[in-house]
């Protein structure tokens, strides 16, 4: 009887301790932030996704090191997209739901952010698009789950111009002249045309369009078109193999380097290191920041993290310039959480919807970026619920045969008085044929 009743007693203890260690690891799990990583680490894109995805998630794992978002330590699992529009919608399927739901998709990749523009709203998961994605989805009483962060292709395209006026001696010269774009025939590479051509009419430049198929490694016929036509200015949107390849045709055909300008996704490091002397004086915009190898942050991931032996890519690639987007990507989904924390309670896991308020409310005011170790590689930004991209700033690097080096001592800055008519343009047509009721400032405040 003794014996029965202490195998009872016993065999309560394991259940109680059982139970006891399964909440335990219930309260362990619901202390992770979740964020899905879409990469691209093979084909032809991957030279230049690589290193995003790498800074990405290095910052998730120095967010740990130092302790998590508030005590909330992230979690991350990638999924290789291939850059195929299919495969990221594959991929967003399969992780919006593990670990506990998405904090945020970033999709790096136009395409995927027009195919997942949709699911957002219904999941309740915020899109990041820093630098890329729907140039229309700035207007947040539209687009409510989109955020493109920092600027999208419609800015690059105004700073653009103001770059090439700045190079003629003022807007009355662009008269007369012809650009043109060479672009990535995909929805990302289209989304230059519509500023470049409304430009075109106030100041009277042509427009020379040359679509380049995916990947890119065949650019003969384009040159030969350049060399014709002899435009005034190149502009290049491209991604991958195809920067490098621009790049190459350029100087086989004598075009000027000092006459090309990239937008940021074609001017890092793999579109012009192969090239070297060859592409000196081709100049790119940058998304704020260039390569950083001497910040702080940079410094911080070196010592706590590729010191250690836990860095995710190569040690020589840290503060590269898509390194650095990558990193900074993390940097606004992380501030994003932090942020909702504020309102729904500090050291709680967050749901895409409270981060969706926090990405609404962010406020990084230059101290604090500075804090964070982004001195001198970005400059304040905040949103609001009716503005999704919050400040945008551009430079300009230059390759100087062995480095980008920053050759615009100022900051630019996109006209709004030409963008803003166009994004509630675009963005009200969006609402229109999807039957959608924009959201009213009443309805921000609530």
């Amino acid at each position: 009887m003794n014996l029965r009743r202490l195998v009872l007693t016993a065999s309560l203890g394991a259940v109680v301790l059982s139970s006891l260690a399964t909440a335990s690891a219930i309260a362990a799990a619901a202390k992770e932030q979740f964020f899905p990583v879409l990469v691209t680490r093979t084909g032809p894109i991957a030279p230049n996704a690589t290193p995003w995805a790498n800074g990405y998630i290095d910052y998730l794992k120095l967010v740990n090191a130092k302790g998590g978002i508030n005590g909330v330590k992230t979690v991350f699992e990638e999924c290789e997209t291939g850059y195929a529009t299919d495969r990221i919608v594959e991929c967003y399927e399969r992780l919006k739901g593990m670990h506990g739901g998405a904090t945020v998709f970033q999709p790096l990749s136009t395409g995927g952010t027009f195919a997942l523009t949709e699911k957002a709203p219904i999941d309740k998961i915020p899109l990041i698009t820093a630098g890329y994605g729907r140039s229309e989805s700035q207007n947040g009483a539209v687009f409510t789950w989109n955020f493109p962060l920092l600027g999208t292709y419609w800015v690059g395209s105004e700073v653009a111009i103001q770059y090439i006026a700045k190079k003629m001696g003022g807007v009355a010269n662009l008269k007369g002249k012809k650009i043109a774009l060479v672009y990535h025939d995909s929805p990302y590479g289209k989304e230059a045309i519509p500023v470049l051509e409304e430009l075109s009419k106030k100041y009277g430049y042509t427009v020379q369009l040359l679509p380049v198929a995916a990947p890119g490694v065949e650019q003969k016929a384009t040159w030969l078109q350049i060399r014709q036509a002899r435009p005034d200015f190149v502009l290049l949107s491209g991604w991958g193999v195809m920067n490098l390849t621009a790049l190459r045709e350029a100087q086989a055909t004598g075009y000027p380097r000092d006459k090309m300008l990239g937008n940021w996704w074609s001017g890092a490091e793999p579109d012009v290191r192969d090239i070297g002397e060859g592409a000196k004086g081709y100049s790119a915009m940058t998304l704020q920041h260039g390569a950083e190898p001497n910040s702080k942050v940079v410094k911080d991931v070196l010592a706590t993290l590729h010191a250690k032996g836990l860095g995710t890519g190569p040690k020589e690639e840290v503060g590269d310039v898509l390194y650095m987007r990558g990193l900074i990507s993390a940097m606004l989904a992380v501030e994003g959480v932090r942020k909702a924390q504020e309102r729904y309670g500090k050291g709680k896991v967050m749901t895409g919807e409270q981060v969706r308020w926090g990405l609404e409310h962010l406020d990084l005011d230059q101290k604090t970026l500075d804090a964070m170790g982004f001195a001198g590689v970005m400059r304040p930004v905040q949103t609001s619920c009716l503005d999704h991209m919050g400040s945008s700033w551009v430079r300009i690097h230059t390759w100087n045969g062995k480095k980008w080096e920053f050759s615009s001592p100022d900051w630019y800055q996109a006209d709004a008085s030409t963008l803003r008519p166009m994004v509630m343009l675009a963005s009200g047509k969006y609402a229109e044929d999807k039957k959608l009721q924009p959201r009213t400032p009443e309805e921000c405040a609530k």
